[in-house]
């Protein structure tokens, strides 16, 4: 029998074999040869007894995820990181290296210590992309999805962008995998103990949705049940969100009226940004009715903020700390002439509203008789429109137009004023 000769150990990451917690002999074990890498077994008894000795769960996360990347550089979160011998460098077919690879990731899921936060999430997620792609068990699924959901939090965008191996679906993401991991962290204890994480997870769903929308496979259903598993408190601004469905609606242009509507009432108006309710305020994919709210939206953040400034000019006193007087105060005729700025806003928006409203009533009908082909007249509609002329309050009758074009002739200069750079440079 010929033997084997020695070569040097390798050495694992500073923070496991310089740890103070560790003696001189637990750090001797820990150093593995190229023996011991190259044989799985071997390594799960020298782990089995590391955990004897009572190093920390952290400690032995660390020892798994550096050799896992290692021996599978899948999992390696860079590839400067394979040095060692890995299932590519042997020549065989493809099956027998995905039943290695299947093997491998199996036996990791039953080794990891069930601590929360000893293995980091995102190489959780680089082992299920792998379990996904090579069809492990389907308990090593669940188990692997439970590990994840108790830390998504700590997730990035580039781990969760997992590609969709079902031969069923059409998309590339996968979106029905992220969709049961936000289910199960928004309804796991972890979410009620901080509300941090949560606002995270929103932050990341949003920013996963415009990534996915591109997708011209992407049904309607995935996107709104993905955007809708959050609470509403989840989202502390919508912009996220109205650049995913902005980005949707512009990959997917046959969207009908309908599922515009219904994308737009995920929104909450409230928590747009007054960049993003310029930008949707003279956004042409959307419906007529999400552009309104907006404006009214806007309106009443103008009046509070109106009301707050008076409030506070008259209130304010110089005693109280942190408190600052304004730069300027508006005179008397300034903040008349800016409540007559809103009032006339309010009475337009209103006016259109109406006359929205009565247009759509009078389609459904025409609609439903079917006697014209689908072409009518619009002046058969018999209903004046309004539209404020250059003066101001003045508003005259004759003339039609429809479409988002109403909406944007019915803001005021703080509305028409040029749209910021940050947005033109935009997804929109």
């Amino acid at each position: 029998m010929s033997t084997k000769t020695q070569k040097p150990p390798v050495a694992l990451p500073e923070s496991i074999t310089l740890s103070g917690k560790l003696s001189p002999l637990m750090a001797t074990e820990i150093w593995f040869d190229d023996a011991c890498i190259l044989d799985l077994d071997n390594f799960v008894k020298k782990l089995s007894s590391i955990k004897g000795k009572g190093v920390r769960p952290d400690l032995v996360g660390s020892i798994i995820t550096h050799y896992a990347s290692k021996w599978l550089p899948d999992l390696a979160a860079d590839e400067s990181e394979r040095t060692i011998a890995s299932f590519e460098d042997f020549p065989e077919s493809i099956t027998a290296s995905w039943m290695k690879k299947r093997f491998f990731i199996e036996t990791l899921v039953g080794i990891l210590p069930q601590e929360k936060d000893s293995i980091p999430c995102n190489f959780l997620l680089r082992m299920l992309r792998v379990a996904n792609m090579v069809n492990v068990d389907a308990d090593c699924l669940v188990e692997l999805e439970k590990r994840v959901c108790l830390q998504l939090d700590q997730a990035s965008l580039k781990e969760l962008m997992i590609p969709c191996f079902s031969h069923t679906s059409t998309t590339l993401l996968d979106v029905e995998l992220i969709l049961r991991l936000v289910k199960k962290f928004v309804s796991s204890d972890n979410v009620s103990r901080t509300g941090a994480a949560l606002l995270k997870v929103a932050k990341l769903v949003d920013s996963y949705l415009a990534e996915a929308a591109v997708d011209s496979h992407l049904m309607l259903p995935e996107f709104v049940a993905l955007a809708g598993v959050l609470p509403s408190h989840a989202r502390s601004t919508d912009d996220g969100l109205y650049r995913a469905i902005d980005t949707y609606l512009k990959a997917h242009p046959g969207v009908s009226k309908q599922d515009r509507t219904r994308l737009c009432s995920l929104i909450d108006s409230r928590k747009l940004s007054s960049e993003a309710s310029l930008h949707a305020a003279q956004n042409e994919r959307l419906p007529v009715r999400a552009v309104i709210q907006v404006l009214l939206s806007e309106q009443s953040k103008v009046t509070r903020h109106m009301e707050w400034s008076g409030s506070l000019s008259v209130a304010r006193s110089p005693g109280i700390p942190g408190l600052e007087l304004p730069a300027r105060c508006l005179s008397k005729r300034e903040m008349n002439v800016q409540q007559m700025e809103i009032k006339r806003l309010k009475e337009d928006v209103l006016r259109l509203q109406s006359q929205c409203m009565a247009m759509e009533r009078q389609i459904e009908k025409m609609l439903e008789k079917k006697k014209q082909g689908g072409y009518f007249s619009w002046k058969k509609l018999g209903f004046p429109v309004f539209r404020p002329n250059k003066v101001g309050g003045v508003v005259r009758e004759g003339e039609l137009v429809v479409g988002v074009k109403t909406a944007g002739d019915t803001k005021p200069r703080l509305v028409r004023g040029r749209t910021s750079t940050k947005w033109r440079k935009s997804v929109f």
